[in-house]
């Protein structure tokens, strides 16, 4: 038996992953701020720190809720906070804040780049072409 964790560190203090990983990440990581992607939530009553910031699959004009949902991953982290965001399997939502918190930071220059890092950190990221573009209207304005 493996005791590998099925969430990952996105960068330090940073951790990214599915729903069902939030307790093992709390535990193992000491979480400040736990931040749902989901627009549907279960209403957890477990005390974990946590914070509702949902993006919804396939709505037009998800600009705001995605920049909202960085800024507060990049503020926390730069705060020293230790910080997890998930949706249901940390795919699209999860995966649209990872690349844009390492494009915010400076970690990548466009979406493609901070897709492949964010990749390579996670496989399990899919990020749908409408959340891409959300993106490439924030950091690849010309």
């Amino acid at each position: 038996m493996t005791n590998e964790k099925k969430y990952q560190s996105l960068m330090e203090n940073v951790f990214i992953g599915g729903a069902d990983q939030v307790k093992d990440a709390h535990t193992n990581e000491g979480l400040d701020v736990i931040i749902d992607l989901r627009a549907e939530t279960d209403n957890v009553e477990d005390n974990l720190p946590r914070i509702h910031m949902p993006i919804v699959d396939d709505a037009a004009k998800q600009d705001e809720s995605v920049k909202a949902a960085i800024e507060y991953v990049v503020q926390a982290q730069q705060e020293g906070k230790k910080v997890y965001f998930h949706c249901s399997g940390g795919r699209n939502r999860t995966g649209t804040v990872a690349m844009g918190t390492l494009l915010h930071l400076g970690k990548a220059s466009t979406v493609e780049e901070a897709e492949r890092l964010a990749t390579s950190i996670r496989p399990a990221i899919n990020v749908k072409p409408e959340l891409k573009e959300v993106l490439q209207n924030m950091y690849e304005k010309n």
